[in-house]
């Protein structure tokens, strides 16, 4: 019975996160809104010069960083009404489990989840994109808010969720 349940447990977690697994351009990096001064090596976004503001602070600056997300100042919704949501990461560790950027759009009185992507732990910077199609109704262009989670599912068993990081952020819709 006991590996029953597990076995439902990963085969249920499997397909709720390999939908999620979206992340912009063949090599898994989104190239629109990358840090000014940062530039792909290796399949790794780098910032030598950490030149962005966002990544100015005492959680990247200080020798002892830790895990940190951050929103892009705009969103876009396409005529099929995909919403596009992005971002930039920095993680260190994913030995406990696997680590996804998620993100939630709110407009107005809805709130939808708008996809997934496998993070990628290293230390280094990375960007995210996030994408669904998200009708009934449909987000228009204009003001939103984007809650964006770095999170992290640990344990034996059932994955549990770990928040390494959480992002508010007012955007535009485009």
């Amino acid at each position: 019975m006991r590996v029953r349940l597990v076995l439902a447990a990963a085969a249920l977690l499997t397909a709720a996160v390999a939908p999620l697994a979206h992340a912009g351009g063949a090599d898994g990096h989104h190239t629109a809104d990358r840090p000014a001064g940062s530039h792909l090596r290796d399949g790794h976004l780098h910032d030598s010069n950490l030149r962005d503001s966002r990544f100015t602070d005492s959680r990247f600056t200080d020798g002892h960083f830790t895990d940190g997300l951050f929103v892009d100042a705009y969103g876009t919704v396409a005529d099929d009404s995909t919403v596009t949501l992005s971002g930039t990461y920095r993680c260190l560790d994913d030995s406990a489990g696997p680590v996804f950027v998620s993100s939630t759009l709110v407009q107005g009185d809805r709130s939808t989840g708008i996809g997934g992507t496998r993070a990628v732990c290293d230390g280094h910077l990375h960007t995210w994109t996030n994408s669904s199609v998200a009708k009934d109704p449909a987000y228009v262009p204009g003001a939103a808010r984007v809650e964006a989670t770095l999170m992290q599912l640990s344990g034996t068993g059932l994955p549990l969720p770990r928040f390494l990081a959480t992002e508010k952020a007012d955007v535009e819709l485009r």
